[in-house]
Formats: structure tokens, C-alpha cells, sequence
């Protein structure tokens, strides 16, 4: 049964991933409408539904469409959250606005789809970082029962958006083409000032990130909670549990922005309440849904951002015994598109359960 669906920040990096996923999932859009700034409205985006013009939010836009997907960020989620959902429209969210709410579900389809049968208006989307965490951990929690998660994150920077991105190119263009990198062999990039950039964005410095991303990696992703985690550390935790619907699993992590620039890999330890082998475990991923286990070590193959860039689904290597936890733990590394699996993909597989 065909849907009308409108995407609400249709222009950003997600806003732009969404189209292309109704196309790729042969989602049965009847009428699409793309929402944007008032700068963008009027122009026309060419896509696999035919020539939609920008419009800008409005009550109307909700009262014709049957699903709206959100990616302009928690403040317009909000504002408009009562209107979408008295208008009768099904409201996706992908921002963190409504994600630790009672009475709205924290969906990934495949792990806990049922949970957004469930709704009141609305559904929210996991954070990236959990979303492509969860694609793993979830077969294996069913089998093995997870009792510790301990992850140590890789984050590309188009998880900060389309200004993450460029702030990544504009400082390594600048290092280059004002230090003059390289020409005068590696030695000189081993001297510090050479691979610094200044204060300010005529000296090449930080401007959307809180310290130099080229040639860096900064260990602070979000606002720096009490207990000295920072928030995006935090919601794996919270969102693991919700999704899992277990409270009992201890999860911790430590979450880095890295200078890259699309899909975020990360480094996970399990403790396990059953034992558990790797064989067993690489066994089980490799019948998981939106999986894809690439472990070759004798080959050199094993999960990485440019490889996952652009794909469905996650890719799951390095899996071993852990020399901590030993039979009951893992240790293993996983990449993802959080632009995909970590945000567009997800949304539109949860409009997916409403066909």
C-alpha cells in the first residue's frame, strides 16, 4: 500500500541518504515531500518519485503525508511533535528529542521491531554510534546473553554533519598548501608546528570542532557529563539497554572523532553469560540480519570505514577469545555508515513496518 512520506531536512547529509534509501528498499512512496530552510525552498531535487520542490514546514505538509521523517535536529523535533502527530502523520525521529521517553520506541528493526507497534506518533531512531554497536551485539546477546560491553569508538566526521566534513578538508588543504607538507620529505612532518594548524579560520583553526581534527583524533564527542563521560559516551549505554530491553547489562564507552570522513568504526569487548568461542560467535554473525563478517586476517581483511562506506550493512571482524574474560568473551571490531545504518537506513526500514 502505497505512503505519502515527507522527509523534514531533506537537504542535509541524512535528509539526502533518506531519498535514496525509499529508492533502494522500493519503498511504495506515493507522494514525496521534501522540507528544508527557507533558503532552500523552491528548488527542485530530481529523484526516483519524479521532480519534488522544497517546500518549508508547515501544519499541511503533516495533514497529507502518512510518515514524516525527521533530520533537522531535537529543536525542530520538538516544536513540531503535538502538529505531525495530531495531523494523523506517523513522525520518525532521527534526533536524540524523544529517544529516553517512556511512551516512545527506540526502534532498530530486526532487534526489537515490535516495540514500534507500540507507538503514540512517534518513533525514534538510535543514535549512530548504538545503532551500528547493536547490529553485532544483538545476535550475540540472543545466543551467548551480553553481561559487560566495553566500546571504544572511531567516529567518521560526517557524524557531525556536512561542517564536520569540510572543516576536515578545509585544515588538511590548509596544512598543505601553507606548510607545504611533503615537499621537503617526511622529515618535517615529524616537527609538530608543521602539522598544527593556528586560532581562527584564516590560520587554518578549529572552528566547528573543539580542537584541530587534520592529522588528530580528539577523544570528546558532545557535552561532558558529571561522571566525566561525555553524552554520546552515555547513549550507547541508555539506548543499548532500551533496545535490548535489559537493564542489567553494564556498558561503557569512550567515544572519538577521528579524521575521516564517512562511517564509524568501533572496538568492542563482551563478557558473556554463557561460554563462547569465536568460531561460535563468527558463526552466528554470519547469519545475522544486516550483517556481513569479514574476517581474514590471513588476507588482510577485516572491517574498515572505506570499505563500509556506502553499504547496508555493518561489517564484523577481528573476532577473538578475550584474554581478560577468556571463555566467556569476545573481542571484536566493527564498521559502519552511520549516514546509512546510523541514521537514513534505519528510519526508513521502521516506515518499512507500516506498509
Amino acid at each position: 500500500m502505497a505512503k505519502n512520506v515527507v522527509i523534514v531536512g531533506a537537504t542535509g547529509a541524512v535528509g539526502v541518504e533518506m531519498i535514496n534509501c525509499l529508492e533502494k528498499l522500493k519503498f511504495p512512496v506515493g507522494k514525496l515531500r521534501l522540507v528544508a530552510s527557507e533558503r532552500s525552498a523552491g528548488k527542485v531535487v530530481k529523484t526516483a518519485f519524479g521532480d519534488v520542490v522544497i517546500e518549508v514546514i508547515s501544519e499541511k505538509v503533516f495533514e497529507e503525508s502518512d510518515i514524516a521523517l525527521f533530520s533537522a535536529g531535537s529543536g525542530i523535533s520538538k516544536e513540531w511533535r503535538e502538529r505531525v502527530v495530531k495531523a494523523g502523520c506517523l513522525m520518525i525521529d532521527n534526533s536524540s528529542a524523544f529517544r529516553y521517553d517512556n511512551d516512545v520506541p527506540l526502534v532498530i528493526p530486526g532487534v526489537n521491531s515490535q516495540a514500534a507497534l507500540n507507538h503514540n506518533g512517534v518513533i525514534a531512531n538510535p543514535n549512530c554510534t548504538t545503532a551500528i554497536a547493536a547490529m553485532a551485539l544483538w545476535p550475540l546477546h540472543k545466543e551467548f546473553g551480553l553481561k559487560k560491553v566495553i566500546v571504544s569508538t572511531y567516529q567518521a566526521t560526517s557524524g557531525a554533519g556536512a561542517k564536520g566534513m569540510q572543516e576536515l578538508i578545509d585544515q588538511t588543504r590548509y596544512l598543505y598548501e601553507n606548510r607545504e607538507l611533503g615537499k621537503q620529505g617526511v622529515e618535517e612532518l615529524l616537527e609538530p608546528e608543521k602539522v598544527r594548524v593556528g586560532a581562527g579560520k584564516e590560520n587554518g583553526g578549529p572552528e566547528f570542532f573543539v580542537n584541530q581534527i587534520a592529522f588528530n583524533i580528539i577523544p570528546h564527542i558532545d557535552s561532558f557529563q558529571e561522571n566525566g563521560y561525555t553524552k554520546e559516551e552515555m547513549k550507547v549505554l541508555w539506548e543499548t539497554r532500551k533496545i535490548f530491553g535489559d537493564e542489567s547489562i553494564l556498558v561503557s564507552c569512550t567515544a572519538v572523532r577521528i579524521p575521516t570522513l564517512r562511517a564509524h568504526s568501533e572496538s568492542i569487548v563482551i563478557e558473556t553469560a554463557k561460554p563462547v568461542s569465536a568460531s561460535a560467535a563468527r558463526e552466528i554473525l554470519q547469519k545475522a540480519q544486516g550483517v556481513d563478517v569479514v574476517d581474514d586476517i590471513a588476507n588482510n581483511r577485516y572491517p574498515m570505514p572505506i570499505n563500509a562506506a556506502g553499504k547496508f550493512n555493518v561489517e564484523v571482524g577481528r573476532i577473538r577469545q578475550n584474554l581478560i574474560f577468556g571463555d566467556h568473551g569476545l573481542e571484536l571490531f566493527v564498521s559502519g555508515d552511520q549516514l546509512l545504518r546510523g541514521a537514513a537506513l534505519n528510519a526508513v526500514e521502521i516506515a518499512q513496518l507500516f506498509i
